[in-house]
């Protein structure tokens, strides 16, 4: 069984940045991140592979969001820049997906509690 903890978010004007952290308890593989808006389904984000080397985003997100994946401390970070009202919403951390399945929520085995964005306008 793996905990994730996530840590990080909160309010920022539209322009500003966040950086979010997920500690896992456990050994972890390939990690992500996804995010959900009032009224809105769960849409993928970022995702890193287990080494941290590989990356894949949202079209959405690409060019102002970074993550990646401290290996030693078994944390994923994802870096927001230049936040926009549309990114607001409660991102979850989530852990052990196929690589092939990154993009997609059923395909993650663990799930973090969330922490809330907010990006005022």
């Amino acid at each position: 069984q793996v905990h994730l903890a996530e840590s990080g978010g909160g309010l920022v004007q539209a322009g500003g940045s966040l950086r979010l952290s997920c500690a896992a308890s456990g050994r972890t593989f390939n990690m992500g991140w996804f995010r959900q808006a009032p009224g809105k389904e769960r849409e993928f984000v970022a995702a890193v592979n287990w080494g941290g080397d590989v990356t894949n985003y949202a079209d959405s997100v690409k060019g102002r969001f970074t993550i990646s994946k401290d290996v030693a401390k078994n944390t994923v970070y994802l870096q927001m820049n230049n936040l926009k009202p549309e990114d607001t919403g409660v991102y979850y951390c989530a852990a052990d997906a196929r690589w092939t399945t990154v993009l997609q929520s059923h395909g993650y085995d663990y799930w973090g509690q969330g922490t809330q964005v907010t990006v005022s306008s």
